[in-house]
């Protein structure tokens, strides 16, 4: 893949949302064949950290449905993923509705609620959001990481086409 640190900082140092460390530390793995097995590599690593790592990752995480005008603080790819799922065009009562289940489940659990939002609709990603109010933290935090990792893997995707 890319020869140098610099090289792959700036093309996957943002694959995972303010975490170039996972980036960094893959880097020092390769090189990679292909950006599967860089995927692999980047899920290792974040699995392998400890919980307090884990949870900043999670914590780098933005809320879903930003205010209207708001998505600008959102990373690119984060504005691209949420817009895409027409989150930045949300009526008033689903906005109401994303802010009173993003309130509920951060006092609850303690982060953000994350869902790869890639191919869903604002109502699939509702439904989603109500359904896993009812987990308990330890099922929600592998949850947040396993959808943080689907994520990255569809921004990888992207970097590769």
């Amino acid at each position: 893949m890319t020869a140098t640190l610099e090289d792959f900082m700036n093309l996957y140092g943002g694959i995972y949302e303010h975490s170039p460390w996972i980036a960094e530390t893959a880097f020092a793995q390769g090189p990679f064949d292909d950006v599967e097995k860089l995927h692999q590599a980047l899920k290792l690593i974040v699995n392998g950290a400890n919980t307090d790592a884990q949870l900043k990752l999670i914590l780098a995480h933005p809320d879903l449905a930003c205010a209207p005008g708001s998505m600008t603080a959102l990373t690119d790819a984060s504005q691209n993923e949420q817009s895409g799922a027409g989150l930045d065009s949300c009526s008033a009562s689903e906005y109401e509705a994303f802010q009173d289940l993003n309130r509920r489940y951060r006092n609850k659990f303690g982060f953000p609620f994350i869902i790869a939002v890639k191919g869903l609709q604002r109502t699939e990603i509702l439904t989603e959001f109500r359904a896993r109010m009812s987990n308990n933290k330890a099922q929600e935090f592998e949850t947040a990481l396993n959808e943080i990792h689907k994520i990255a893997h569809g921004r990888l995707r992207a970097l590769a086409k």
